[in-house]
């Protein structure tokens, strides 16, 4: 799988990045089982980045993804965590952790934390879920109400914590473009990874952020590329952005599924390699819990896309003209 400098970091990332946040129950279980298939598919594929974070399942995730990755090459892949909420032990472990997203016992608590000592805290406890000495990119983790403190303390902590070896490249990551603009312009990141903003059917991305990394030579990991579902399987019902989308989004996705079946290509492959058209895109980060999800990941991304299918797309409206696309440019 092609490997691409991840900005002017020296941090090469596959094409094709698994995200392990489903290795942390993201909704419903995996098996452990399931887990380590996943990572082995991936491995199987060519995929040499992982990305993971404490919050996946209060650190299941990085356990499970630690567990994967031991007895490889440490110099073949690349790991990427964050840090921004640190764990907390509850006194007494009730319940479940549902309602932030993860079918796992309630046993932590997560604390915002994006001081210099809560990053270094939260880093050593990443490390030692992972079973690593080192974390090849680290990101801030959903800073948008906490934005003066992650730039005025967590940044500069990364970047000693770089000076010192520990950590490699690091970044940003966010469902928003507009807080992540703001560091790229005003910090010296390596990396930034947008979520659900470089989509088919959203790209607010492209208005200051992408242009921005590119002149900066920042690299870009884009992720929810699947708007959380919509562009993986577009009906009523289906979620964006994990809601239920509205029928004009369902029917804007049902058109955009039209143009792809009149040339042949699943609407899946459109979506994983439409953000490759712009130069800053480094990887894309596709979620998996099991080894057929990381299978049919691998092989939409290699569907050949022809430029006529992106042609068409500016022709009827479903992109503006000026969006750049891949095989074919504007």
């Amino acid at each position: 799988m092609r490997c691409t400098p991840l900005g002017r970091d020296t941090t090469q990332v596959t094409e094709l990045s698994l995200g392990a946040a489903p290795l942390g129950n993201l909704f419903r279980p995996v098996t452990d089982e399931d887990a380590a298939a996943t990572v082995d598919a991936a491995w199987a594929a060519g995929i040499r980045t992982f990305d993971t974070a404490p919050h996946y399942g209060l650190g299941l995730s990085e356990r499970r993804l630690g567990a994967a990755l031991r007895g490889r090459p440490r110099d073949e892949y690349v790991v990427s965590t964050k840090v921004g909420r640190l764990l907390r032990p509850r006194p007494v472990a009730t319940g479940d952790d549902l309602a932030n997203g993860f079918a796992v016992p309630a046993t932590h608590e997560r604390v915002w934390d994006f001081t210099a000592d809560g990053v270094r805290r939260s880093l050593e406890s990443s490390l030692e879920r992972l079973g690593l000495d080192r974390i090849d990119i680290v990101y801030l983790h959903d800073p948008d109400d906490h934005a003066e403190q992650a730039l005025a303390e967590a940044y500069p902590a990364l970047e000693r914590l770089r000076a010192e070896g520990m950590v490699g490249a690091i970044g940003v990551g966010m469902n928003q473009a507009e807080l992540l603009t703001h560091f790229v312009r005003d910090s010296d990141i390596d990396t930034v990874l947008l979520a659900g903003r470089y989509t088919l059917l959203d790209q607010r991305g492209l208005t200051e952020l992408l242009p921005l990394a590119a002149e900066r030579g920042v690299g870009v990991v884009v992720g929810g590329v699947f708007n959380s579902g919509l562009l993986a399987d577009p009906r009523p019902g289906a979620t964006f952005d994990y809601t239920t989308a509205r029928d004009a989004m369902v029917a804007r996705a049902l058109e955009l599924q039209a143009v792809c079946e009149r040339h042949g290509v699943p609407l899946r492959a459109a979506a994983l390699r439409f953000p490759f058209g712009h130069p800053a895109v480094a990887s894309v980060l596709v979620g998996a819990r099991n080894a057929a999800e990381v299978q049919d990941a691998s092989a939409v991304l290699h569907r050949p896309v022809p430029a006529a299918l992106w042609k068409e797309l500016k022709a009827l409206g479903l992109l503006a003209p000026g969006v750049p696309t891949p095989e074919g440019g504007n």
